[in-house]
């Protein structure tokens, strides 16, 4: 025991001598995303809503063939504005973000009780204009049933008879729930920082090593290879949970500046939350440790180690893309798959939804048995004579 203790002091002790490396693995990585998540919220939400509380410009051809609709529009807020020329092309140049269009058969149609259509002119593809449309939509289907209502009622019947169905919405999220959906993203960032934490000290302690030709040195002593590797191993997963400690404390400080109370959503990230991830993180915490230890193993230099740590750094983007794209119901097997039964864990987490003690024990239990077998797999590289051998 005294001689794992001894190399994962040692390790740990030259990758703090690097200031860069323990700056950017550190500090730079775990305060990094916050800070640009909190001000990427906030952009977003704070000119969607200076947007909603703002006049609506909209450009209108034909305004002259319904004075009443334009009224009714400037009435809700709307600012009639001139139309371009050439509508289709300002909208897919984004010099207006739509264009209402009224045909002179509007009035026509109005005054015989038909249907008058109208056309909004916008493109779909442009983000910035989605609540535009929205807005101007509801401002004009709004009119629209006001109208059809003192149409029935002149006739002598009751605007009821219009509305055969009344749908009641029944919403049973909480604004707990709402958060969690929101702010998905989070334990991929939570994941992300155990594999960036542990990135530079797998890459020194073997493919480094390797490199600068002090690890043949190691693998002559009398220390058996498996204490050796314990130790490295050690040092590497310490690095990469005090990341993840500092990512999650990072962001439960970064959510009081979000403006989720403006959106009616809670983001909580006490201490519940931050016991409860890093129980389900500290098996997973040691399979990238060793998986990144597995990886450097195979590379002759450091830059050919980067190389393939780089590209590891994709998987843990695997589960939170599926479950994203293929929103499914939580089942109890997915807890058993490693990266995604922290992922979910994480996720019922946010939403404040309950996490039994079997679906916890399940998702440590089963990452915990593959980083013993891959723990295996790389102990096994480590008594080959090829790793002690100097590119």
């Amino acid at each position: 025991m005294r001689s794992i203790l001894t190399v994962f002091l040692k390790e740990v002790r030259e990758n703090l001598r690097d200031r860069r490396t323990v700056l950017n693995t550190l500090l730079t990585g775990p305060l990094l995303a916050p800070l640009i998540f909190v001000l990427l919220i906030n952009g977003i939400v704070s000119r969607e809503l200076d947007k909603a509380e703002k006049p609506l410009p909209v450009p209108v051809i034909g305004a002259e063939h319904a004075p009443n609709l334009i009224e009714a529009l400037r009435q809700s807020g709307v600012e009639i504005k001139d139309a371009p020329a050439d509508p289709e092309r300002a909208v897919r140049e984004q010099e207006v973000d739509l264009v209402l269009r009224i045909p002179a058969s509007y009035a026509e149609a109005w005054r015989k009780g038909e249907p008058a259509q109208v056309e909004l002119v916008f493109d779909q593809s442009q983000r910035d204009a989605a609540g535009s449309v929205a807005r101007l939509r509801g401002m004009l289907e709004g009119y629209g049933q006001r109208t059809s209502a003192m149409r029935v009622m002149a006739r002598g019947l009751s605007p009821v008879v219009t509305r055969p169905l009344v749908v009641a919405s029944r919403d049973q999220s909480t604004a707990q729930a709402r958060g969690g959906m929101m702010f998905a993203m989070l334990p991929y960032f939570f994941i992300l920082g155990a594999f960036i934490g542990g990135m530079a000290l797998a890459i020194d302690t073997t493919a480094g090593e390797r490199e600068r030709q002090s690890l043949e040195p190691l693998f002559a002593t009398p220390l058996p290879r498996s204490r050796i590797l314990l130790g490295k191993l050690g040092a590497t997963s310490a690095f990469a949970f005090t990341t993840l400690v500092l990512s999650i404390v990072a962001f439960s400080i970064a959510g009081q500046f979000m403006p989720t109370g403006k959106l009616g959503m809670v983001l909580q990230i006490g201490p519940r939350f931050i016991l409860y991830t890093l129980v389900a993180m500290v098996p997973l915490v040691f399979l990238v440790a060793t998986l990144q230890t597995l990886a450097a193993a195979f590379a002759k230099s450091f830059r050919e180690a980067q190389t393939y740590l780089s590209l590891l750094m994709f998987v843990p983007a695997v589960p939170t893309m599926l479950l994203s794209i293929f929103p499914v119901k939580t089942q109890l097997w997915m807890y058993a798959v490693p990266l995604m039964g922290q992922q979910i864990t994480i996720t019922r987490l946010l939403r404040g939804d309950p996490v039994a003690v079997a679906e916890l024990a399940l998702c440590i239990v089963s990452t915990a048995v593959v980083a013993l077998v891959v723990y295996a797999i790389t102990a096994r590289v480590y008594r080959g004579e090829r790793l002690a051998i100097s590119a």
